[in-house]
């Protein structure tokens, strides 16, 4: 970096972004900004924090990016690409592996935002369909077209049935199936994260929709069992789809309301939704802003330290580091404590693991796994950044441990699918030491060679 101040690296990269915003045509919405600031003022945030200043405009923009597809039309898209075929006859419905058979976009990664809570869902996709009137269209206006749908508030299965209809209309082929595989993430309370720390962090769900030669789905139809069978080529299982196509609600936010939501917040939600060019009146959105707030509380600003307090000295006895003793000291490791946690930034979670380790005296009982968890879940219950939030761990658990101690955090940060980036399957991992792991390297590299792959 040699002599460029800190704070000319970020008017230099603040400056790229625009450039880069203005690019794919991102405004400023103050109506946005203005109702974000309420709910950060709902939450105890002091809106002119450094760290929070520009949240209402970083969400604004994350808002009416996640939301461009009411503003695209399919049409727009499909015109003009589509191809004649040679050789097929028309109103031919072609043999699996000759002219005229069926065609599969697999595993397409989207994202898409949940009508119920507003929370954003990962989805994979998969598109098949069979060319009618020797026509076929351009592979990428699959994709395109399925992302015009995905980037609405939606519902897994209207997402598909609309999918569905839009090709179908568009390209008027024989037929087109359509299957959606999604994952919204939710976020259990303290109680339930501590007394249950592996329980499941993900509702799953699949659904499918077609049309044509698709419509009929009971078991005997020839062409969804050839479309299943394509899918099973690349790693699908054909029995577990079908087996998991579901039905009724599938958002977490259906669960009771945890606390009463003040009334400025409820429309401040309620002026984002009509901003971005929602109907509040739909029926599947009219508790969409108390089913949002409900969650968004549970990041309200905290006395945790006070907290902390009262919940660590019920428990355990602080431990001092004795200089006497290293040579009987082993490091202790507590890997794969969940977490959950709500990005300052952008209002957008992430989710993750973290991986203790500390020195421990021969013969000592560790320190229990449920103990750590909870100041895990503590400081994941709030509007963080990452790195703040390992450091804080790190912090809080060293005069309890000793003063050893080093937390390793990796999570996967939605803001970085629901935004321009859409960097699918990226993460990010951060580190905090202090005591002797932050002047040993030969004990930070047992500890992190003592790391399991995760997969989040």
């Amino acid at each position: 970096m040699g002599g460029l101040a800190e704070h000319n690296c970020e008017v230099l990269l603040e400056n790229t972004l625009k450039v880069s915003c203005m690019k794919i045509g991102v405004e400023e919405e103050p109506e946005i900004q203005a109702a974000v600031r309420v709910l950060l003022g709902g939450l105890g945030e002091d809106v002119n924090r450094e760290g929070i200043k520009k949240t209402p405009l970083r969400v604004a923009k994350a808002l009416r990016y996640a939301t461009r597809g009411y503003k695209q039309n399919v049409n727009d898209i499909v015109e003009g690409a589509l191809f004649p075929e040679a050789g097929l006859e028309d109103d031919k419905v072609g043999e699996a592996g000759g002219t005229g058979g069926i065609v599969i976009v697999r595993d397409l990664n989207l994202y898409s935002s949940c009508e119920s809570c507003l929370l954003p869902f990962q989805v994979e996709c998969h598109v098949g369909y069979v060319p009618s009137r020797q026509r076929v269209v351009g592979l990428s206006k699959l994709s395109r077209v399925a992302d015009v749908f995905a980037k609405r508030l939606q519902d897994p299965q209207r997402m598909a049935d609309e999918i569905c209809l839009a090709l179908q209309c568009s390209i008027e082929p024989t037929g087109v199936a359509v299957i959606l595989e999604c994952l919204h993430i939710h976020f259990p309370t303290l109680e339930s994260t501590i007394v249950d720390p592996s329980q499941e962090g993900w509702k799953k769900v699949v659904v499918s929709s077609g049309s044509g030669v698709f419509e009929n789905k009971e078991a005997g139809n020839d062409m969804w069992t050839e479309f299943f069978r394509l899918l099973k080529m690349k790693r699908l299982v054909a029995d577990r789809i079908q087996k998991s196509i579901s039905t009724g609600h599938w958002c977490p936010s259906q669960a009771p309301s945890i606390s009463a939501i003040p009334s400025d917040m409820v429309s401040a939600v309620a002026t984002i939704l009509r901003t971005l060019g929602e109907d509040q009146l739909r029926k599947e959105v009219i508790g969409t802003p108390a089913r949002f707030l409900n969650w968004l509380i549970n990041f309200q600003t905290r006395d945790f330290k006070m907290k902390l307090d009262g919940f660590a000295s019920k428990i355990w006895e602080p431990r001092k580091s004795d200089g006497d003793m290293k040579g009987n000291m082993k490091i202790h490791s507590e890997l794969n404590l969940p977490l959950r946690s709500q990005c300052e930034h952008h209002l957008l979670p992430f989710y993750g693991v973290v991986h203790v380790g500390y020195f421990s005296a021969v013969g000592m009982t560790p320190i229990g796994k449920t103990i750590l968890q909870s100041v895990v879940h503590f400081y994941g219950s709030k509007l963080q950044v990452q790195e703040r939030l390992t450091k804080q761990i790190a912090e809080t658990m060293a005069p309890l441990l000793g003063g050893d101690i080093i937390v390793v955090a990796e999570a996967s940060h939605t803001c970085m699918l629901s935004r321009g980036v859409e960097k699918f399957g990226s993460s990010t991992v951060t580190i905090a030491v202090l005591g002797r792991f932050s002047t040993d390297p030969k004990a930070r590299a047992l500890f992190l060679e003592s790391l399991p792959f995760t997969e989040l």
